[in-house]
């Protein structure tokens, strides 16, 4: 099971539109705390507690909990799965109003609460993300449900919401997705290589490599680096710590302490020239040598991803890197290959991340009474 958490002050919002879902026979209501399932009423009800604390703004707490496609959750299973997910959350005496979606290739389970007792109390939301993954793992063992993987434990971190709307979006891999795919294929391509054949090998991709290393010589972390995107090899993934790739590398410590030293003095070097405006090309501007880092980062990512075939036919011409990364004369920068990444298959490695309900995320992005935010327009101060 995966879970997204929602909190806000917009419980007219989310309750119309599963109430419209309802209208429309594509989801129905498995158990509520209100005396009638309709909008008005409901909405006293909920106004009536919150009158205990008008002045907190995010009484509204909403969560989506998302079963594999090839789970059989009956009504009676997903409503105890429900109440059991609430009492361990603590909301033992809150409202709350429970729908099940029938518009998606997975099930799914809608949950609205007010975060406002009845007594007045509000339930604290610290450390809520992880106190609800810990809920929906023990969750799946009591009911025997399919395992997923703690992200903690992950051997890969996947996208975030974030990652995948930008992915999707602009078509082109997110910074750390291009770090995981750019790792592995160093490390499939040749085994038991050599710790200065594996820094070398991720420097000649373009990357940075910062090691967490001791006066005594011992590695405790490793960072990577790409363009102006740091993150440390746990927030990668399992598969991407320290320790994990000495696993799989020829490390020696004592034989190996000159090399990182260098590594690290070289990605400190880099970082201190940036910062001080200096160029490490001799006379070029850092404006071009940045841009310089850029494409070849560009053409060292690009290679780790499958092109989607029948775009159109193109000559042996157009399908080297210059004719395509040239500079379009009529736009006056830089354009894109005609044969975007294949970011589908990317999508399908990661399937407990697309369980979620589309049409809710969209429905996100308008106020509580469904219709576009406007802007407010800034009006000038009178002298």
């Amino acid at each position: 099971m995966t879970g997204n958490q929602i909190k806000g002050k917009g419980f007219r919002g989310a309750l119309r539109y599963n109430l419209e879902k309802v209208s429309n026979k594509v989801a129905e209501v498995l158990d509520h705390s209100f005396a009638h399932v309709s909008e008005g009423s409901i909405m006293k009800e909920v106004q009536l507690v919150r009158m205990q604390r008008p002045n907190l703004q995010k009484y509204f707490y909403h969560t989506s909990i998302n079963f594999p496609p090839t789970e059989d959750i009956p009504n009676d299973l997903m409503t105890r799965i429900g109440h059991d997910y609430l009492q361990a959350n603590g909301f033992t005496q809150h409202q709350f109003i429970m729908f099940r979606h029938r518009d998606a290739d997975h099930p799914h389970l809608h949950i609205l609460v007010n975060r406002i007792g009845y007594d007045g109390s509000v339930l604290s939301d610290s450390n809520d993300y992880a106190r609800s993954e810990k809920i929906l793992r023990e969750l799946e063992q009591n009911y025997q449900l399919t395992q997923v993987a703690s992200s903690r434990q992950a051997h890969e971190r996947a996208p975030t919401k974030g990652e995948l709307e930008m992915m999707r979006r602009t078509r082109t891999p997110s910074a750390k997705l291009k770090l995981q795919v750019m790792i592995k294929s160093v490390l499939t391509e040749r085994s038991g290589m050599t710790t200065d054949q594996f820094i070398h090998a991720l420097e000649s991709r373009g990357m940075r490599i910062l090691f967490n290393q001791a006066e005594t010589g011992y590695v405790s972390g490793i960072s990577y680096q790409l363009g102006n995107f740091v993150i440390t090899g746990s927030k990668l993934g399992k598969d991407f710590k320290w320790k994990a790739i000495t696993n799989r590398i020829n490390y020696e410590q004592a034989r190996d302490h000159s090399a990182i030293c260098a590594a690290n003095a070289r990605t400190n070097q880099r970082t201190v020239s940036k910062e001080s405006g200096s160029s490490l090309r001799g006379d070029r501007s850092v404006d071009e040598a940045g841009k310089h880092d850029s494409n070849q980062l560009r053409h060292a990512v690009d290679s780790q991803f499958l092109p989607v075939p029948g775009n159109r036919t193109q000559t042996a011409q157009s399908d080297s890197p210059a004719t395509q990364n040239r500079p379009d004369p009529a736009k006056g920068r830089y354009q894109e290959p005609e044969n975007k990444f294949a970011l589908a298959k990317i999508f399908d490695g990661y399937p407990d991340r697309n369980l979620r309900d589309a049409d809710y995320e969209s429905y996100l992005a308008t106020n509580s009474l469904g219709r576009p935010r406007k802007k407010k327009k800034k009006r000038g101060r009178r002298i």
